[in-house]
Protein backbone atom coordinates (compact mmCIF):
# COMPACT_ATOMS: atom_id res chain seq x y z
CA UNK A 1 0.00 0.00 0.00
CA UNK A 2 1.56 3.58 -0.97
CA UNK A 3 2.12 5.50 1.54
CA UNK A 4 1.45 9.61 2.61
CA UNK A 5 4.51 12.02 2.35
CA UNK A 6 4.84 15.22 2.85
CA UNK A 7 8.69 16.26 2.23
CA UNK A 8 9.74 19.83 3.00
CA UNK A 9 12.91 20.77 0.29
CA UNK A 10 14.28 23.78 1.81
CA UNK A 11 16.60 24.38 -1.23
CA UNK A 12 19.56 27.17 -0.72
CA UNK A 13 18.24 28.55 2.23
CA UNK A 14 18.95 28.96 6.29
CA UNK A 15 22.26 29.25 7.87
CA UNK A 16 23.14 26.30 10.69
CA UNK A 17 21.70 28.01 13.56
CA UNK A 18 18.07 28.63 12.19
CA UNK A 19 18.28 25.19 10.15
CA UNK A 20 18.75 23.63 13.67
CA UNK A 21 16.00 26.13 15.12
CA UNK A 22 13.83 24.85 12.14
CA UNK A 23 14.77 21.23 12.69
CA UNK A 24 14.02 21.48 16.57
CA UNK A 25 10.80 22.39 15.78
CA UNK A 26 9.71 20.18 13.08
CA UNK A 27 11.08 17.16 15.35
CA UNK A 28 8.63 17.98 18.24
CA UNK A 29 5.61 18.15 15.41
CA UNK A 30 3.00 15.48 16.23
CA UNK A 31 1.97 13.99 13.08
CA UNK A 32 -0.29 10.91 11.60
CA UNK A 33 1.18 7.77 12.32
CA UNK A 34 0.23 7.66 8.52
CA UNK A 35 2.06 10.56 6.94
CA UNK A 36 5.62 9.92 6.44
CA UNK A 37 7.90 13.09 6.81
CA UNK A 38 10.74 13.96 4.74
CA UNK A 39 13.09 16.77 5.32
CA UNK A 40 15.62 18.39 2.62
CA UNK A 41 18.65 20.11 4.16
CA UNK A 42 21.47 21.60 2.28
CA UNK A 43 23.49 18.85 2.10
CA UNK A 44 26.12 20.47 4.49
CA UNK A 45 23.68 20.23 7.00
CA UNK A 46 22.50 16.20 6.75
CA UNK A 47 25.62 14.52 8.79
CA UNK A 48 24.57 17.01 11.91
CA UNK A 49 20.78 16.38 11.64
CA UNK A 50 21.41 12.55 11.11
CA UNK A 51 23.23 12.43 14.48
CA UNK A 52 20.33 13.95 16.99
CA UNK A 53 16.99 11.57 17.45
CA UNK A 54 14.67 12.47 14.91
CA UNK A 55 11.00 11.04 13.43
CA UNK A 56 11.60 11.97 10.00
CA UNK A 57 13.70 10.87 7.14
CA UNK A 58 16.32 12.86 5.57
CA UNK A 59 16.64 13.14 2.08
CA UNK A 60 19.74 14.87 -0.01
CA UNK A 61 18.50 17.90 -2.90
CA UNK A 62 20.46 16.37 -5.75
CA UNK A 63 23.21 13.63 -5.81
CA UNK A 64 26.66 13.37 -8.79
CA UNK A 65 26.18 9.90 -10.72
CA UNK A 66 29.45 8.63 -10.52
CA UNK A 67 30.85 7.00 -7.65
CA UNK A 68 33.70 8.99 -6.69
CA UNK A 69 36.37 11.05 -8.62
CA UNK A 70 37.34 14.58 -9.51
CA UNK A 71 34.11 16.03 -9.35
CA UNK A 72 34.81 19.38 -6.60
CA UNK A 73 32.05 20.23 -4.54
CA UNK A 74 29.83 17.32 -5.55
CA UNK A 75 28.22 14.48 -3.02
CA UNK A 76 27.73 10.95 -4.07
CA UNK A 77 25.25 8.08 -3.88
CA UNK A 78 27.20 6.02 -1.81
CA UNK A 79 28.59 9.06 0.68
CA UNK A 80 24.33 9.50 0.73
CA UNK A 81 24.09 5.44 1.95
CA UNK A 82 26.68 5.81 4.69
CA UNK A 83 25.08 8.83 6.15
CA UNK A 84 21.80 6.68 6.53
CA UNK A 85 19.97 9.08 3.98
CA UNK A 86 16.87 7.83 3.08
CA UNK A 87 16.11 9.82 0.22
CA UNK A 88 17.78 12.33 -2.89
CA UNK A 89 15.50 14.33 -4.93
CA UNK A 90 16.82 14.44 -8.54
CA UNK A 91 15.01 15.51 -11.65
CA UNK A 92 13.97 18.83 -10.22
CA UNK A 93 13.41 21.19 -12.51
CA UNK A 94 15.72 24.08 -10.92
CA UNK A 95 18.41 21.39 -11.54
CA UNK A 96 17.12 20.78 -15.13
CA UNK A 97 17.07 24.55 -16.19
CA UNK A 98 19.78 26.18 -14.29
CA UNK A 99 22.49 23.19 -14.54
CA UNK A 100 21.32 21.77 -17.67
CA UNK A 101 20.88 18.34 -16.52
CA UNK A 102 19.15 16.05 -18.85
CA UNK A 103 17.26 12.95 -18.88
CA UNK A 104 20.23 10.97 -19.63
CA UNK A 105 22.05 12.70 -16.84
CA UNK A 106 18.95 12.28 -14.20
CA UNK A 107 18.30 8.88 -15.29
CA UNK A 108 22.31 7.56 -14.24
CA UNK A 109 21.69 9.37 -10.76
CA UNK A 110 18.57 7.28 -10.41
CA UNK A 111 20.64 4.26 -11.12
CA UNK A 112 23.51 5.50 -8.64
CA UNK A 113 21.17 5.98 -5.97
CA UNK A 114 19.06 2.52 -6.67
CA UNK A 115 22.46 0.78 -6.56
CA UNK A 116 23.54 2.06 -2.93
CA UNK A 117 19.69 1.76 -1.58
CA UNK A 118 19.28 5.23 -1.60
CA UNK A 119 15.21 6.11 -2.66
CA UNK A 120 15.21 8.76 -5.81
CA UNK A 121 12.40 11.12 -4.92
CA UNK A 122 12.14 11.47 -8.95
CA UNK A 123 10.36 15.24 -10.40
CA UNK A 124 9.03 15.46 -13.56
CA UNK A 125 6.67 18.68 -15.18
CA UNK A 126 6.49 21.15 -17.25
CA UNK A 127 6.68 24.47 -18.53
CA UNK A 128 4.02 27.08 -18.76
CA UNK A 129 4.24 27.16 -22.48
CA UNK A 130 4.56 23.55 -22.87
CA UNK A 131 0.49 23.12 -21.02
CA UNK A 132 -0.58 25.84 -22.89
CA UNK A 133 0.43 24.12 -26.30
CA UNK A 134 -1.23 21.02 -24.85
CA UNK A 135 2.14 18.99 -24.58
CA UNK A 136 1.85 19.06 -20.39
CA UNK A 137 1.20 14.75 -20.61
CA UNK A 138 3.86 14.35 -23.63
CA UNK A 139 6.18 16.52 -21.64
CA UNK A 140 5.94 14.17 -18.82
CA UNK A 141 5.91 11.35 -20.41
CA UNK A 142 9.52 12.10 -22.05
CA UNK A 143 10.86 12.51 -18.61
CA UNK A 144 9.68 9.51 -17.23
CA UNK A 145 10.37 7.52 -20.23
CA UNK A 146 14.12 6.11 -18.96
CA UNK A 147 12.45 4.83 -15.80
CA UNK A 148 9.48 3.05 -17.22
CA UNK A 149 11.63 1.60 -20.11
CA UNK A 150 15.02 1.04 -18.14
CA UNK A 151 14.14 -0.32 -14.92
CA UNK A 152 12.70 -3.28 -13.59
CA UNK A 153 9.61 -3.94 -11.50
CA UNK A 154 11.68 -4.23 -8.21
CA UNK A 155 13.43 -0.84 -9.12
CA UNK A 156 10.35 1.22 -9.63
CA UNK A 157 8.70 0.33 -6.16
CA UNK A 158 11.68 1.83 -4.72
CA UNK A 159 11.24 5.50 -6.56
CA UNK A 160 8.89 8.49 -5.14
CA UNK A 161 7.58 10.30 -8.01
CA UNK A 162 7.09 14.22 -7.64
CA UNK A 163 5.08 16.07 -10.21
CA UNK A 164 5.69 19.62 -10.03
CA UNK A 165 4.09 21.89 -12.59
CA UNK A 166 7.16 24.21 -13.04
CA UNK A 167 4.78 27.07 -13.75
CA UNK A 168 3.56 27.02 -10.70
CA UNK A 169 6.97 26.62 -8.71
CA UNK A 170 7.58 29.72 -6.12
CA UNK A 171 4.69 31.56 -8.85
CA UNK A 172 1.90 31.81 -5.94
CA UNK A 173 -0.16 30.10 -9.09
CA UNK A 174 -1.30 26.10 -8.47
CA UNK A 175 -2.73 23.68 -10.48
CA UNK A 176 -6.13 22.90 -9.84
CA UNK A 177 -6.83 19.67 -7.78
CA UNK A 178 -8.75 18.55 -10.58
CA UNK A 179 -5.42 19.31 -13.09
CA UNK A 180 -3.15 17.79 -10.43
CA UNK A 181 -5.54 14.82 -9.95
CA UNK A 182 -5.32 14.37 -14.55
CA UNK A 183 -1.55 14.60 -14.50
CA UNK A 184 -0.85 11.90 -11.81
CA UNK A 185 -3.33 9.69 -12.71
CA UNK A 186 -1.40 9.86 -16.47
CA UNK A 187 2.26 8.85 -14.14
CA UNK A 188 -0.01 5.90 -12.61
CA UNK A 189 -1.72 4.78 -15.87
CA UNK A 190 1.71 4.60 -17.50
CA UNK A 191 3.54 2.87 -14.42
CA UNK A 192 0.84 0.15 -14.34
CA UNK A 193 0.51 0.08 -18.30
CA UNK A 194 4.47 -0.66 -18.18
CA UNK A 195 4.29 -3.02 -15.32
CA UNK A 196 1.60 -3.53 -13.58
CA UNK A 197 -1.38 -2.38 -11.91
CA UNK A 198 -0.02 -3.18 -8.62
CA UNK A 199 3.47 -1.70 -8.68
CA UNK A 200 1.61 1.44 -10.18
CA UNK A 201 -0.35 1.27 -6.95
CA UNK A 202 1.71 1.37 -4.33
CA UNK A 203 4.24 4.09 -5.85
CA UNK A 204 3.96 7.38 -4.05
CA UNK A 205 3.18 10.47 -6.68
CA UNK A 206 3.16 14.02 -4.96
CA UNK A 207 2.38 17.28 -5.62
CA UNK A 208 5.12 19.84 -6.01
CA UNK A 209 3.69 23.49 -7.21
CA UNK A 210 3.29 25.64 -4.49
CA UNK A 211 1.25 23.19 -2.17
CA UNK A 212 0.40 25.20 0.82
CA UNK A 213 -1.57 24.94 4.19
CA UNK A 214 -4.99 26.70 2.36
CA UNK A 215 -4.71 24.26 -0.55
CA UNK A 216 -3.26 21.15 0.18
CA UNK A 217 -6.46 19.31 1.90
CA UNK A 218 -8.15 19.75 -1.21
CA UNK A 219 -4.70 18.73 -3.38
CA UNK A 220 -4.43 15.94 -1.14
CA UNK A 221 -8.25 14.48 -1.47
CA UNK A 222 -7.68 13.63 -5.30
CA UNK A 223 -7.64 10.09 -5.50
CA UNK A 224 -3.77 9.61 -7.54
CA UNK A 225 -2.09 12.37 -5.20
CA UNK A 226 -0.32 10.82 -2.22
CA UNK A 227 1.54 14.27 -0.21
CA UNK A 228 3.76 16.53 -1.68
CA UNK A 229 6.89 17.99 -2.49
CA UNK A 230 7.00 20.87 -0.52
CA UNK A 231 9.39 24.11 -1.08
CA UNK A 232 9.00 27.30 0.74
CA UNK A 233 5.90 26.55 3.31
CA UNK A 234 8.34 24.04 4.88
CA UNK A 235 10.84 26.71 5.99
CA UNK A 236 7.79 27.45 8.49
CA UNK A 237 7.50 24.47 11.18
CA UNK A 238 3.96 25.30 11.78
CA UNK A 239 2.98 25.59 7.88
CA UNK A 240 4.56 22.13 7.36
CA UNK A 241 3.01 20.86 10.41
CA UNK A 242 -0.27 22.18 8.93
CA UNK A 243 0.39 20.44 5.62
CA UNK A 244 1.12 17.23 6.86
CA UNK A 245 -1.96 17.03 8.89
CA UNK A 246 -4.12 17.81 5.52
CA UNK A 247 -4.58 14.17 4.71
CA UNK A 248 -8.88 13.64 4.55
Amino acid sequence: MRRNIVAGNWKMNLNHPDSSRLINEINKIDVNSDVELIVAPPSVYLSTFNEIQHHFSLSAQNVHFEENGAFTGEVSAEMLSSLNVNYAIIGHSERRSMFHETDDIIFKKVKSLLKHDVSPIFCCGELQQEREEGRAFDVVSKQLNHLLTHLKEDQIRNIIIAYEPVWAIGTGLTASPEDAQNMHKHIRDSIANQFSLKTAENISILYGGSCKPDNAKDIFSQEDIDGGLIGGASLDSKSFLSIANSFS
